[in-house]
Formats: C-alpha cells, sequence, structure tokens
C-alpha cells in the first residue's frame, strides 16, 4: 500500500471512548470547527449545523440518552443536525414561504443530501482530531430517544440531529478493529450475483473478529462476525423510526 501522514491517520482510528480529564484549547477546536466546514457540501447548501455542548448538565443528560456515561465526560462534545431552518429563513427573506409548496428543502431528497453533508463534516472533524493527537467516538447512540434529543438541543422547525461526536486526548489504547476482506465490500462494475462467492471469505473474518473480541474483553466473550449480524437483525427498532419524528420537525420524507 502506498503511505503519508494522512493515510496513516485513517487506518489508524480507532474509538476512544475515555478521556483525560483536560480541555481541549481554542486553537485546536477552532481548527476543527473549520474543517469541518470544509467538508463537500450538496449544491453548497451548507444545509447542516453542529451543536457544541459544554454545560454539564445537558452533558449528563446526553449521556442518559445514550446510556454511555462517557458522553459526559467528553472534553468536546458536538451534535450534527440536520439545519433546513437556516436555509428556510433565508429563503422566506427573498420572498419563498417555506410553509409552502414552493419551498423544496423540506422534502426527502433534500433531508438525504443535508443528511449525507453532516455526516461528512462530522468525519472530516474527527479525522482531524485524530490527526492532532486527539480521539473520538461518534455517537449514534444519541438517537435512542429522537424527540428527547430535540426538546433538550432546542432544535426548531427544519433541523432534525445526525450523530454526536465526542472528542478528548486519549486515556486509552485500544487495538485496531479487523476489517472485512475488500473482496466482500468493493465490487467491480456491478453488484456480486453470486452471494455464495462473495462470502467466501466470511469464515475467516468470523475467526478474527471472534479473536479480537476474546482478546478485548475476556472475561465477556463476543459472538463472531456472523452471529453479531444474525442477533442485530432480529433486535426492535420499532420505537427508532424517523417519517413521524421527522415529519414534526416540518419535514415531508413522502415527497
Amino acid at each position: 500500500m502506498a503511505t503519508n501522514a494522512t493515510i496513516e491517520t485513517l487506518l489508524n482510528r480507532r474509538s476512544i471512548r475515555k478521556f483525560k480529564d483536560e480541555p481541549i484549547d481554542d486553537d485546536a477546536t477552532a481548527t476543527l470547527e473549520t474543517v469541518a466546514q470544509h467538508a463537500a457540501s450538496s449544491q453548497f447548501l451548507n444545509d447542516w449545523s453542529a451543536i457544541r455542548v459544554s454545560d454539564p448538565a445537558i452533558k449528563a443528560r446526553l449521556a442518559e440518552i445514550g446510556n454511555q456515561p462517557y458522553i459526559a465526560t467528553a472534553p468536546l462534545l458536538y451534535v450534527f443536525v440536520i439545519d433546513e431552518h437556516r436555509n428556510a429563513h433565508i429563503a422566506q427573506r427573498k420572498g419563498i414561504d417555506p410553509t409552502s409548496d414552493e419551498f423544496h428543502l423540506k422534502y426527502s431528497y433534500r433531508f438525504t443530501q443535508a443528511q449525507n453533508d453532516a455526516v461528512l463534516a462530522l468525519h472530516a472533524m474527527e479525522t482531524a482530531a485524530y490527526s492532532l493527537g486527539l480521539g473520538g467516538v461518534i455517537l449514534g447512540s444519541l438517537l435512542n430517544d429522537i424527540p428527547a434529543l430535540i426538546d433538550l438541543l432546542n432544535l426548531p422547525e427544519y433541523t432534525y440531529p445526525v450523530l454526536g461526536l465526542a472528542l478528548g486526548k486519549p486515556d486509552q489504547e485500544p487495538t485496531l478493529k479487523p476489517r472485512m476482506p475488500r473482496s466482500m465490500q468493493f465490487f467491480d462494475n456491478t453488484y456480486p450475483a453470486d452471494d455464495d462467492g462473495m462470502l467466501e471469505q466470511l469464515p475467516d473474518f468470523d475467526n478474527k473478529v471472534h479473536q479480537y473480541y476474546d482478546l478485548r474483553q475476556t472475561d465477556r466473550p463476543v459472538d463472531a462476525f456472523s452471529d453479531q449480524i444474525a442477533s442485530v437483525s432480529r433486535q426492535g427498532v420499532s420505537g427508532k423510526t424517523l417519517l413521524d419524528k421527522a415529519a414534526a420537525q416540518g419535514f415531508q420524507l413522502d415527497k
């Protein structure tokens, strides 16, 4: 493989859930936020925002929502959100009624693109943080209770939470997780028609994942990758629906 400092940063990425009790200085924070702003943005709509959370009470509540106590200990904590609220206000200044059918930024295509933009910005920030010697973890767990999160952060109409990001100076050194063989994720020209052929290397990957978790959690054995997939596929997510909660924020995802 070809390599350079950027590639090494990306290849050595791992989730950090334990942070040193040290603040992140203003220069580093400004750098991370500026890097996030330089991520790709569909049609340059800049249709995302990030809430920087420093209030201990809000951090504690986010830790409750995510059911992960370490969230409250993160020196730098963000919640990235889809943000068409700002664009709605800008459009309104130009004579467009955001409540009318003329305003298309509330429909599913733009919702999805704004979500993509928010994720790209978050990933850029996370990568920059690792390059500065920091560590972090992406917080999908904050979506456990979307209405509570919306209420806690006072998110207005035409906004919607996407992911959280906790950053800080690492106080742990977890081993790198194995990644599945490239042949199982990268295909030439079309998706493979031979499902069994695509999974030919799955048993070896199952074994590597099983060994990784056995070494990391000797007191709590974890299933192989295939068993984890089977287990998660049966977990109920009916309480995590999107359409109704997005509709409450003004979006119309059926259009």
